[in-house]
């Protein structure tokens, strides 16, 4: 039986941030770039050297992730001299996961 609050327009809506969030969710799948995701959230912003000072993981695959997590909109970076410092972007993304999570609530039954 469908629920009554639920509307066409929201479902659509829900799809279309499920789709806009799936990379966010595919990066956010890997332990890895959770730990990076823990790590810059405790800092103002990091480099690679700095990074793998905390995560055991070599400065290519760092970098390799954090070009997955940008790709993604999780993080950006500032250059500064000849070093990338990254930091997190988050705003935007946790919005969508409010909203989608919003709208799962009022046109899905919860049990």
């Amino acid at each position: 039986m469908r629920k009554e609050s639920a509307k066409d327009g929201e479902v659509q809506e829900a799809i279309q941030l499920f789709s806009k969030l799936t990379p966010i969710f595919q990066n956010l799948s890997d332990i890895n770039r959770q730990k990076i995701i823990l790590t810059l959230g405790t800092y103002d912003q990091l480099n690679v050297n700095q990074l793998e000072g905390h995560i055991p993981l070599s400065r290519p695959a760092i970098s390799h992730h954090l070009k997955n997590l940008k790709q993604a909109g999780l993080v950006d970076s500032e250059k500064r001299g000849t070093e990338n410092y990254y930091f997190l972007t988050l705003k935007t993304p946790v919005h969508h996961m409010r909203t989608l999570m919003d709208l799962i609530e009022h046109t899905c039954e919860l049990r």
